[in-house]
């Protein structure tokens, strides 16, 4: 548990025993009946505060956060609820979530993503420069030998290794056009290979 987390969970705590105790104070008359209602308010605040604990280890299968399946051809792409479309991609052996980017000329990846794929991001050369929604921000050029989406080997390929802050990789144009087919429909992306 990140120290926010431990804060925010023993202000809860606390919250909690504070209506709990104001609540006892003014339910005194029937102290019985108040503290099996009590106990009863207690266990549900427990088991919220497990399934907060518990959330990041639920199956993907159950939550699934970036769906894709493949059949014909076709590798689909769900929305996620954020709006974009979301694939967990294999570079260099490492799965590694993108965001499809259709404004992105290129596959950008974020340092920290370029490290997982065994690329050292300290020791490339920044001397390349992207006009982003955040601004003009350096970049580097790399190589990776494989990359796959879902069946389809699309490697080895040239990518953009972002120099600035980056949350998240981009899949962009470079990697798209390689498809016979790219098609949005409602929450689907399908990408014909």
């Amino acid at each position: 548990m990140q120290g926010s987390d431990a804060g925010y969970l023993i202000y809860l705590v606390l919250l909690g025993a504070l209506i709990l105790s104001s609540w006892l104070v003014t339910m005194r008359s029937d102290l019985n009946r108040t503290l099996q209602q009590a106990a009863i308010w207690a266990l549900i605040f427990a088991g919220a505060v497990l399934v907060y604990a518990a959330w990041p280890t639920f199956d993907p299968q159950l939550f699934p956060r970036r769906a894709i399946s493949v059949e014909d051809g076709v590798i689909e792409l769900a929305r996620a609820p954020d709006g974009h479309f979301r694939a967990d991609i294999t570079v260099n052996g490492e799965q590694i979530e993108f965001i499809v980017d259709t404004g992105a000329s290129l596959i950008v990846l974020s340092q920290a993503d370029a490290a997982s794929a065994g690329l050292d991001p300290q020791a490339l050369d920044y001397r390349g420069r992207a006009r982003t929604a955040n601004g003009v921000v350096a970049t580097a050029a790399a190589r990776v030998e494989d990359f796959r989406i879902g069946p389809v080997q699309l490697g080895p390929v040239d990518v953009s290794v972002n120099g600035g802050p980056l949350d998240i990789s981009l899949l962009g144009m470079t990697a798209l056009e390689r498809f016979g087919r790219v098609e949005i429909a409602g929450d689907r992306m399908r990408l014909h290979f």
